[in-house]
């Protein structure tokens, strides 16, 4: 099947409305804020997100039944990047994570009740959401299977105990989907299974919020304690004991996604790298006229644009279902967060003193904030290590048996 990177000529001019919404209303408010949004009040997020809605560039990535705009995965490439071309950007479009992936989930997994509970309100922007995996050691990171949250049977549903951190969004959310240990233990490959925790379920706790080197995302990043924590059973999502094989429903687009709004603020720092590059003048030349200069502005070029290339082949991939989707996934999600952090890098750079200055430019709150990029949603030695992984099955034998006794 040939690969088709044509864009809907909807999302096209969706995206075109969005890099205008962006411009005139995102940037100036994130300005405002110096783009430090870990504690910012709800009304923020709701003015955007009613900007959005006027502006016709609100929830693209949902299908029409929950007011979105129903664009399949190539369509959101565009239209992410134009959104993330403001670090709020998402946040006014209602496409940011957690929340985004979160619905992505809940539309593929959740029971219709589950839906009209939790997916509404989400969808309309009337609650946030977050998704508590990650645990501090030795529990869940990298390795999921090292999971420690328990939930254990009780009458009528589960009692979940465990500790989670660095939970995206988890200060004022409405919701956690909890991933939890219903059978087996620390390093087994299964038995884990999703739950739905309504905000303020007594055992259920938000204990801290954790200083971050990233600025940009909307409530932060918290650690939250469960200590008999007891839910329903019509608050499992998906089947028990099949949690992970469910987090991938939503882990696969969710990386990618975060590659399409990534490459957005990459574009954006490019853009005030050649800004300066053509107008400063040093050494009696514009600086866009030293060739070393060229060099890091030609390299920023490339990047972006084989970044761009790779999220479309993914997106591609995991529009049509093909085999090839988690491998190129684990690509993608490699390659364009360590070119993105080198888009950036540059920019700086180019910039010198401007790029570090946190008054006059945004590039250093763009780095700080694209770095943790590279740990996110599985560091990138974690991918590469499934892509050769992926690639070397194939071609594994079979060990030489060892004869007895010898």
């Amino acid at each position: 099947m040939p690969v088709q990177f044509d864009v809907d000529p909807l999302a096209a001019r969706l995206a075109e409305s969005t890099a205008e919404f962006v411009r005139e209303v995102v940037i100036p408010a994130e300005r405002a804020c110096g783009g430090s949004v870990h504690d910012a009040p709800e009304a923020l997020r709701e003015a955007l997100q009613k900007d959005a809605r006027e502006a016709g560039v609100f929830a693209p990535h949902l299908p029409a039944r929950w007011g979105g705009h129903g664009l399949d995965l190539r369509g959101q490439a565009a239209v992410f990047e134009a959104a993330g071309y403001s670090l709020l950007g998402p946040l006014a479009l209602n496409c940011a994570a957690p929340d985004e992936g979160n619905m992505h989930l809940l539309e593929k997994v959740a029971t219709e009740e589950q839906k009209e509970r939790y997916l509404r309100p989400l969808a309309a922007g009337g609650t946030r959401s977050c998704f508590a995996m990650t645990e501090p050691a030795p529990g869940a990171g990298a390795d999921p299977r090292a999971l420690r949250t328990t939930a254990t049977r009780v009458p009528g549903g589960w009692r979940i105990d465990g500790r989670k951190w660095f939970i995206t969004g988890a200060s004022g959310a409405g919701f956690t989907i909890v991933m939890a240990r219903t059978s087996g233990g620390p390093g087994d490959p299964g038995g884990a299974t999703m739950f739905l925790v309504d905000a303020g379920t007594p055992g259920m706790r938000v204990v801290r919020d954790i200083e971050t080197l990233d600025e940009g995302f909307f409530a932060g990043h918290c650690e939250i304690l469960f200590e008999d924590c007891v839910v329903g059973d019509d608050q499992v999502l998906g089947a028990v004991d099949q949690g992970f094989e469910g987090a991938q429903v939503r882990l696969g687009p969710a990386r990618l996604t975060h590659c399409m709004r990534w490459l957005g603020a990459a574009r954006r720092a490019q853009d005030i790298a050649l800004e300066r590059a053509g107008s400063r003048t040093a050494f009696g030349s514009v600086l866009g006229d030293l060739g070393m200069v060229q060099q890091m502005l030609a390299d920023s070029e490339i990047d972006l644009e084989a970044s761009r290339a790779l999220v479309l082949r993914t997106a591609w991939a995991l529009d049509t279902g093909s085999v090839a989707a988690p491998q190129l996934s684990s690509m993608s999600k490699t390659f364009v967060a360590e070119a993105v952090h080198r888009v950036v890098d540059r920019a700086v750079q180019i910039c010198g003193a401007l790029g570090i200055s946190a008054a006059d430019a945004p590039l250093a709150r763009l780095y700080r904030d694209v770095r943790p990029f590279r740990i996110y949603d599985g560091p990138s030695e974690t991918h590469r290590f499934a892509i050769a992984r992926r690639a070397l099955k194939p071609y594994r034998r079979p060990r030489p048996e060892v004869p007895a006794g010898s």
